[in-house]
């Protein structure tokens, strides 16, 4: 939280999951592209929030469903569902989202750290929470979307399918 506090405002990308508006830093997003145009290849035993690898461009991609990640109800990919491509710990990770909504330049002064009860349940992702104009905004923290346990096992998902 201290990092952000450090810029007057911050770009983010802002995306919906189960009605939930969230956001992540821009600079950590390489790509975004529609969910239907993509064609996932199953990875037997591997995390129940694997959904799968993909081929983006020439890298092979482990595809992670945030929904299950973060214990939403699951549901069908909607018609704008996207595959928000962001770069964790110097691996490229799709994440699966039901839109993506806007870019915008979000007031730090606007960000707050998450309410204890936030913080108790999944304070781990989330790095502040964005007072908009309508809404809130959750601004997850992407390093902490995956133990380092989770992303070797995705590192292992992306070579065992090469």
């Amino acid at each position: 939280m201290a990092e952000l506090q450090k810029k007057v405002r911050q770009q983010l990308i802002v995306f919906t999951l189960s009605e939930v508006r969230f956001a992540v830093p821009i600079e950590q997003v390489w790509r975004v592209e529609p969910l239907a145009e993509q064609r996932l290849s199953r990875v037997p035993r591997s995390p129940a929030f694997l959904e799968g690898v993909v081929n983006v461009r020439g890298r092979v991609l482990p595809v992670l469903d945030l929904k299950k990640r973060f214990g939403l109800p699951a549901s069908a990919p909607l018609p704008k569902a996207r595959l928000l491509i962001v770069e964790l710990e110097e691996q490229y990770v799709g994440l699966i989202v039901d839109t993506v909504e806007d870019i915008l330049w979000f007031p730090t002064a606007r960000i707050e750290e998450p309410p204890a009860m936030i913080a108790q349940i999944s304070g781990e992702f989330v790095q502040g929470v964005g007072q908009g104009p309508e809404e809130l905004l959750v601004i997850l923290d992407l390093h902490r979307v995956l133990s380092l346990d989770e992303r070797r096992q995705l590192r292992q998902a992306e070579l065992g399918s090469e």
